[in-house]
């Protein structure tokens, strides 16, 4: 099961930087976020995918789960997701001063 995960956060990282290397300015942020996807994946996989009980007060001989990596993952979705809505509506400002989303007429100097 490990292995399948490894693969799919393979993917999702080569996805994501194929939309980063973009420059349509949507596009890099969409990438950003499926890169934290990935990552978020990852974390969860190096925690270990573990079956076991649910950590509780009393004393039991079954194996425990540990919860740490799923509330570090929980933690890291809601900030990802402030910061890509945060970024989203810098992007749509942007696009309304300047009437576009490409991300090298944005720089604003044509040193090239």
């Amino acid at each position: 099961m490990e292995t399948l995960i490894i693969i799919l956060i393979g993917i999702l990282t080569a996805v994501a930087t194929y939309l980063i290397l973009s420059r349509n300015i949507i596009r890099v942020i969409l990438g950003t976020a499926v890169f934290s996807h990935a990552v978020h994946l990852l974390i969860l996989t190096m925690g270990g995918l573990k079956k076991g009980s649910v950590p509780l007060l009393k004393e039991a001989d079954a194996p425990y789960t540990d919860a740490l990596p799923q509330a570090l993952i929980l933690t890291a979705i809601v900030i990802s997701f402030a910061v890509t809505a945060f970024i989203l509506v810098l992007a749509y400002r942007a696009y309304q001063d300047l009437g576009s989303d490409d991300l090298h007429a944005l720089r604003g100097t044509n040193d090239e």
